[in-house]
């Protein structure tokens, strides 16, 4: 289920063409229709309000002036198994050292 807050893709003609956040979901006076306000992320932002069938806000297609349109709830990938930081400073080939800017501005502290 698509709510406030979350990020969605748009498609537009079976083409994604843009990322927005839902700001607002409120019912509208139709039976399963609502007002929703997207907050577009793109360059200039810009705020755009549809009045969608709750279907089309959980990702079913609709149309708009003919076009076709479907919002997609973007899911934050899976993180895949963490890697370890190695505790002693790793050896570059030829000899050389990798030196940790972080670790030499705690010294210069």
């Amino acid at each position: 289920m698509t709510k406030e807050n979350d990020v969605v893709l748009i498609y537009f003609e079976d083409q994604p063409i843009s990322f927005a956040r839902i700001e607002d979901i409120s019912p509208d006076i139709k039976k399963d229709w609502y007002h929703v306000k997207l907050l577009m992320l793109q360059f200039p932002l810009q705020v755009v309000s549809w009045i969608l069938r709750d279907i089309y806000i959980n990702g079913q297609e609709f149309t708009m002036e003919g076009k076709k349109i479907r919002m997609e709830k973007v899911v934050c990938p899976e993180e895949s198994e963490p890697v370890e930081k190695e505790k002693d400073i790793p050896e570059k080939s030829g000899g050389q050292k990798v030196i940790s800017l972080a670790d030499l501005k705690k010294k210069s502290s």
